[in-house]
């Protein structure tokens, strides 16, 4: 059907067209998701972090060639803030500086800029070149970060809502896009279940995917934490260096969250669910190996008493036990 045109109460043109279906995959601040807050009951949640964002670039070596170590991704965790670099094809890096908005407006001089540099990300100084920091950072403005939750993603068999539209999130597990092109294949796999049905898929499709969208949302936010903070403390590197144990012994039954949120197919929230039985194995695992460690200890305390003072050791009390019970 060809499209109508026709001016709306602003003056502006309006065109409009019947179409089969509407798919929203127009962001996070969604028109199409807009107007389906008005056609059906709609539940809606958008969050604003305290913390904005600023890319910065680190240039390539004089050489052509990369400045730092390349396969890895180059964390300056601070606990409230962070830096991280992310390789280029061109040999640069894209660094962006996470903060509080209230440490982005602070710094009015160039001063200021230097002496937070110089205190708390002095190596990268030399990367990034002072002029070059400086000329970055006054010309522009940091970027705000957001997370979008919502539900239903359809209404009725005419319209349906899929990447930031129906779940933006902040960037920091690095799934905001592989989760988008996971709706195209969830929605493409239910709708050959149904035989395209829309009346029937759309819905199927709201209530499988809703649950993973806002668990990865929860656990891109758990990550900004994480990254920021807690790579700092010994527990953090603990519970990696045991779950790299207990994966390469249990391969199949013990997968570390991060493997299993970028590297399978694991649906999110089930995700989340494994590492919360892992947490609970852990602690049961701890809890067990404290009380043995202490009775331990116990014992060999009792039997240095006896030994000292010519009491019953533990070992004396069994002998004894077993005695009366072969009698």
């Amino acid at each position: 059907m060809l499209p109508s045109a026709e001016e709306d109460s602003d003056g502006k043109e309006e065109v409009r067209r019947k179409v089969d279906l509407i798919v929203g995959s127009d962001g996070a601040h969604s028109a199409v998701r807009q107007q389906m807050m008005k056609s059906v009951r709609f539940d809606f949640q958008q969050e604003y972090i305290p913390h904005g964002y600023m890319e910065l670039t680190i240039p390539p070596t004089t050489s052509g060639d990369f400045a730092m170590e390349v396969n890895y991704l180059h964390i300056w965790p601070r606990n409230e803030f962070m830096m991280i670099a992310l390789p280029n094809e061109d040999r640069s890096y894209t660094t962006t500086l996470f903060m509080p908005f209230e440490m982005f407006e602070a710094i009015k001089t160039e001063d200021q800029l230097m002496d937070l540099f110089h205190k708390y990300y002095p190596d990268s100084l030399p990367l990034l070149g002072e002029e070059n920091l400086k000329k970055i950072f006054f010309s522009t403005k940091a970027s705000p970060l957001l997370t979008v939750k919502c539900s239903p993603y359809h209404v009725g068999d005419k319209a349906v809502l899929i990447g930031d539209a129906a779940h933006a999130m902040v960037p920091f597990y690095g799934q905001g896009m592989n989760c988008g092109f996971e709706d195209c294949l969830v929605l493409t796999d239910i709708l050959d279940k149904y035989g395209d049905d829309f009346s029937q898929a759309l819905p199927a499709y709201t209530k499988f995917r809703n649950p993973d969208a806002k668990a990865i949302c929860d656990l891109a936010m758990y990550n900004y934490t994480e990254m920021r903070a807690l790579v700092n403390t010994k527990s953090f590197l603990l519970r990696k260096m045991l779950d790299r144990i207990l994966n390469t012994v249990f391969p199949n039954a013990w997968v570390p969250l991060y493997t299993m949120v970028t590297f399978s197919r694991t649906r999110y929230h089930e995700c989340v669910a494994r590492r919360a039985w892992q947490d609970k194995v852990l602690h049961r695992l701890g809890i067990t190996i404290s009380w043995t460690a202490m009775i331990g200890v116990g014992l060999a305390l009792w039997t240095h008493l006896a030994a000292r003072h010519g009491g019953p050791s533990p070992l004396d009390i069994v002998h004894k036990w077993s005695t009366n019970i072969e009698l």
